[in-house]
């Protein structure tokens, strides 16, 4: 559920036909906010729904924050999908962007490859998939990066990859 309130950035309402108390108890525990068994009561729905966002939890500046990542001259904002350098903009794929977002979440910790590749693949590395190689590669040259001697995304043999912090 962690992941899942990471991804939404909003309360969770289970409503379910699962009316044990054992059932209400594991979702809770599991991080929803509230547990309605069904059937409910269209107001009373809609007052839960109105209460969770009401929660001083939800936080609308800090989810935009949350959703933002700087480091130096280096800005990633995940709600617009935008990368900018020293306040220039820096186009990016798709690919591209979700592969800086999750070394730039780690910046400054080698990210391993499997990790890499079950995130943006979702598979297990075999050691044959060079698509994350590739991705980097074209990382570095948007983000000014020396091919040869990389600094600002660094290969770390036998592990994985570095966003280093301190070199925007």
């Amino acid at each position: 559920c962690k992941a899942v309130r990471e991804f939404f950035a909003n309360p969770i309402i289970m409503l379910t036909a699962r009316d044990e108390e054992f059932d209400e108890v594991l979702g809770l525990e599991l991080g929803a906010d509230d547990y309605l068994t069904k059937p409910v009561k269209p107001r009373i729905l809609l007052a839960r729904i109105k209460a969770a966002l009401r929660s001083p939890r939800v936080n609308r500046s800090d989810q935009e924050q949350h959703c933002k990542i700087r480091l130096a001259g280096l800005e990633i904002v995940q709600s617009a999908r935008s990368v900018s350098l020293n306040g220039e903009l820096i186009k990016v794929s798709s690919n591209e962007f979700d592969l800086l977002w999750l070394l730039a979440e780690k910046a400054g910790e080698v990210v391993e490859r499997d990790y890499l590749v079950n995130s943006l693949r979702g598979f297990c590395y075999d050691g044959f998939d060079r698509s994350i190689d590739l991705r980097v590669s074209r990382l570095r040259k948007k983000l000014g990066d020396s091919s040869s001697e990389p600094y600002r995304i660094k290969t770390i043999w036998g592990k994985g990859y570095l966003l280093a912090k301190d070199v925007w």
